[in-house]
Order: C-alpha cells, then structure tokens, then sequence
C-alpha cells in the first residue's frame, strides 16, 4: 500500500479541524472549568455554582461569603495554577462572585 503525501498525525487533524471550525475559544472554556474543578479541593467545588471564561477573565460564582473572601486574597496564586494546569496563559484576571 503507497503512502499518500499529505497524510497527517491524528492531533495535525484534530488540530486542523479546531482551527478550522473554531472551536478553540470552546474548547478552552471547558478546559478552565475542568482545570478549576481539579486544583480546587472538594470544599470549594461544593460552594462553587460556576465557572465561565470570558475573554481571559475567570468569572468564579459562588455561595459562600466567606469563602469567596478567603480566595480573593489568593488570585494570583489561583491564576497561576489554572495557566499551569492548562500548560498555557490563558487566564489574566479572576473575578469571584
């Protein structure tokens, strides 16, 4: 059986069909609230109500006052963890509600 010149790895296709159909925006979005589920412990998953990536703002809701104070003062922190998560830099700014 001959090869054919423009055969391609299975992720070159999916990376093509991404790019192609623009899902990359999509795809992030769940990636993000995936990533957030596995740096946050059970805790904070409980209280949290959701999770949405607009532009490369985290907007966090949860149900907890006190809680919602408490990571405020670790957004950096949370920031870089999530970019660390995702191997890329996606997430400038987090707002909690």
């Amino acid at each position: 059986m001959a090869k054919k010149k423009n055969q391609q790895s299975l992720g070159e296709a999916l990376n093509a069909f991404i790019e192609e159909n623009k899902l990359q925006k999509g795809i992030d979005k769940v990636m993000v609230r995936k990533a957030w589920e596995k740096i946050m412990d059970n805790g904070v998953n409980n209280y949290t109500t959701a999770v949405e990536l607009r532009n490369d703002t985290l907007f966090v809701s949860l149900s907890s006052s006190v809680l919602r104070e408490e990571l405020s003062h670790g957004k950096s922190r949370i920031i870089d963890m999530i970019n660390e998560e995702l191997n890329k830099d996606l997430v400038k700014n987090i707002v909690l509600r």
